[in-house]
């Protein structure tokens, strides 16, 4: 497994520009949102409890953020379970509202992401490698957390990292 530090590294690269960050902010939450929702009707039960396929994969994808940084992963847990719940939520009111819900959120949610690109100039950080998609929702956290003083170290080591791998 990678460390964080390279992961978000290769990540901030792609998204130097403030306005592609800002335009992430919004889009990565709202495409994650929209996925939970088909993923919602998709489910087992395990001892009377229903398990939707959003609750697992949510729980493989927060395993991996846990095991890259145990606050960040918490901070990242909670952060999902919103967003698991909501769209669970919407998947409750039916298959034409989930739908018309998952389309509006997913599309808009890309086209704010490409916009972003459109500023920094650069594609997006999938192009090159797809498992990025699972480091977004967490180097947007550790954002967060480093405008909050988390970790500075690994923030000025990410910065630095990311500004070579920009720069090569």
């Amino acid at each position: 497994m990678k460390a964080l530090e390279e992961q978000m590294a290769v990540y901030s690269a792609y998204h130097q520009d403030a306005r592609n960050r800002a335009t992430h902010f919004i889009g990565v939450p709202i495409i994650v949102l929209s996925l939970f929702i088909p993923l919602a009707w998709l489910h087992i039960d395990l001892a009377g409890v229903p398990i939707s396929a959003g609750m697992i994969l949510a729980a493989i994808v927060l395993a991996y953020y846990l095991a890259l940084d145990l606050v960040l992963g918490v901070a990242m847990v909670l952060v999902f379970a919103l967003l698991l719940e909501a769209g669970e939520h919407i998947a409750a009111l039916g298959p034409a509202a989930g739908w018309t819900w998952f389309g509006v959120l997913f599309v808009g949610g890309w086209i704010l992401q490409l916009v972003g690109h459109v500023f920094e100039g650069r594609r997006p950080a999938l192009t090159d490698n797809l498992f990025q998609i699972f480091i977004a929702p967490i180097f947007l956290g550790a954002e967060v957390f480093f405008a909050l003083g988390y970790k500075p170290g690994l923030q000025a080591a990410v910065r630095e990292r990311a500004l070579r791998l920009r720069a090569g």
